[in-house]
């Protein structure tokens, strides 16, 4: 009797080691839905397992809400938001085609990384209509609709998920964008032209929009704070070793802050995200540009810096940090990015070590197209890392174990 099960046992084994089979990361067209990465022994994970192209969200927008993540999919549906349980694999459409009135906004689907954690919602525009829908009811509120002569984006969400806030961009900018919709080709000609961009909030409660800072410069990548609901950061975009680009605003006061000011020529930084705690800012750090990097951060109250130093190949077009800080991740680069790095193509895990970063390499993308950049994100329980990538032919999300398989 002892030996009843060992058929279904020696199955079971079989199963688990082809699941986690040694395998070059890429290559492969399909690969599948788990292996272990040759070149660094860590486990990686499909998350979305569906037809179409599946994108996870950017890198400094939360997808989380519980133990669900939110990611876009791209399929005969048309683009929707779905959910994928993190612990079961259990996939689930959230919204659906055909929302909202109007002419403006982002066509094709619903648009907008936002989700409200507190109300189990996602929060998204279609055409010129804001929505908010609860991922396990899915029943849908429409929160705002953008009058005809204000055509704008909402873009992120306050810790209260009272007000959200976007900018409106001059019409000459978005002919700009028509003419030249290549990034070598716009992004000069936007910053030089010295539009005018309005930033605005909208209150989810009552619809009243209100503008809230008008200025000529490249108003973008506004966030609000995870923890305070009246701090917001935006940047003035351009190219970065021609800005002072971090900068905060203070909702109640209108009072704005430069967050950190270049010391030295061609000295950038950029790609800015708050820390969990709403603390700090953090941001790629480059003095000067090309040259020396950091990963720094600036205390949002004192203005106190402090920066960790990486090798060119370790920098990273994004980077991201655990919920308690102690991690941090990066979603490496290559040779066409601002390091040149010639070794660069990697999902990179940080350990801070004094004044410097310790690397540890999770996933090799010699095969990823970084036209597609990884966007990384640690999963709530800060064992894996979560990544978007293009090496198996087609867009798909990914998580990779932090623990060695």
């Amino acid at each position: 009797m002892k030996y009843k099960f060992l058929p279904f046992v020696c199955l079971l084994l079989q199963l688990t080691v082809r699941a986690q089979e040694l395998m070059e990361t890429g290559p492969k067209k399909p690969m599948p839905d788990e292996w272990i990465d040759k070149d660094t022994h860590h486990k990686v994970v499909r998350l979305s397992r569906k037809d179409g192209n599946n994108l996870s969200f950017y890198f400094h927008n939360n997808p989380f809400i519980g133990n669900k993540m939110i990611f876009y999919s791209t399929d005969s549906a048309g683009r929707q938001i779905y959910t994928v349980d993190l612990k079961t694999l259990k996939i689930d459409r959230v919204t659906q085609r055909g929302y909202g009135p109007g002419m403006g906004g982002r066509p094709g689907g619903p648009g907008g990384e936002i989700v409200g954690v507190g109300s189990r919602s996602v929060y998204y525009q279609v055409k010129d209509s804001v929505y908010a829908t609860n991922i396990d009811t899915h029943q849908t509120r429409l929160i705002f609709v953008f009058p005809a002569d204000f055509k704008a984006t909402v873009v992120t969400l306050n810790a209260d998920e009272t007000l959200m806030a976007g900018v409106r961009a001059d019409d000459a900018e978005r002919e700009i964008l028509r003419q030249y919709p290549e990034k070598s080709q716009f992004f000069d000609r936007i910053y030089e032209a010295h539009l005018p961009h309005v930033l605005f909030t909208i209150n989810t409660k009552t619809g009243e929009l209100k503008k809230i800072h008008t200025e000529n410069d490249w108003t973008n990548h506004v966030q609000f704070s995870p923890t305070d609901p009246d701090l917001l950061m935006f940047c003035h975009e351009g190219p970065w070793h021609k800005v002072d680009r971090i900068w905060t605003i203070r909702l109640k006061t209108g009072e704005i802050r430069l967050m950190h000011k270049r010391t030295v020529d061609n000295e950038i930084a950029g790609h800015e995200f708050f820390s969990p705690d709403g603390k700090k800012i953090y941001f790629d750090w480059q003095i000067p540009r090309s040259q020396n990097f950091y990963l720094g951060a600036v205390d949002v109250n004192t203005l106190e810096e402090k920066k960790y130093q990486m090798t060119r190949d370790e920098w990273s077009i994004h980077f991201t940090v655990s919920r308690d800080e102690k991690l941090y991740a990066g979603d490496g680069g290559d040779a066409g990015q601002v390091a040149k790095a010639k070794d660069g193509r990697w999902i990179y895990l940080f350990r801070p070590e004094g004044d410097h970063f310790v690397s540890e390499r999770l996933v090799n993308m010699k095969d990823q197209n970084y036209k597609l950049e990884p966007n990384v994100h640690f999963s709530p329980d800060s064992k894996w890392v979560i990544f978007r990538a293009n090496f198996e032919g087609k867009e798909e999300v990914y998580a990779v174990e932090l623990k060695k398989s």
